[in-house]
């Protein structure tokens, strides 16, 4: 579980996530990789989230293991992140994963753009539009 936190805090995979990021993590081939979660500033409701495969390691992460997936959480993000569950959905326009987020306090229609109150957007690439 958490290395360095509290454990109910976690970010955690649900099944489905957990069996796709697992392919995707075994594709890389490193012991190292895991499944990067983070947050940028941007979306039609202030922050964005993002998903990469990546074997470095920041000052600051927390990192995670759930149903044996390895997760990794930047310090910036993690305020945003806590408490999270990422999931990962198919249907017929296709798969994708997505974040369960219980410290959003709205989201927009595309669901991959939210705000929380009283937390300041960070740092990021500039805005962008949801798109569907």
């Amino acid at each position: 579980m958490e290395s360095n936190g509290v454990i109910d805090q976690a970010v955690t995979v649900t099944d489905a996530a957990a069996a796709k990021a697992a392919a995707l993590l075994a594709e890389k081939n490193d012991a190292a990789a895991a499944v990067r979660v983070f947050v940028k500033s941007g979306g039609c409701s202030g922050y964005m989230y993002g998903m990469a495969i990546d074997d470095r390691r920041l000052e600051g992460d927390r990192e995670f293991e759930d149903k044996g997936v390895k997760l990794v959480v930047d310090k910036m993000s993690w305020p945003l992140l806590m408490g999270s569950e990422v999931d990962y959905v198919e249907n017929m326009m296709g798969g994708g994963f997505s974040v369960h987020n219980p410290n959003a306090t709205s989201s927009c229609g595309c669901g991959s753009s939210f705000r929380t109150d009283g937390s300041d957007a960070p740092d990021g690439e500039g805005s962008a539009s949801c798109s569907t």
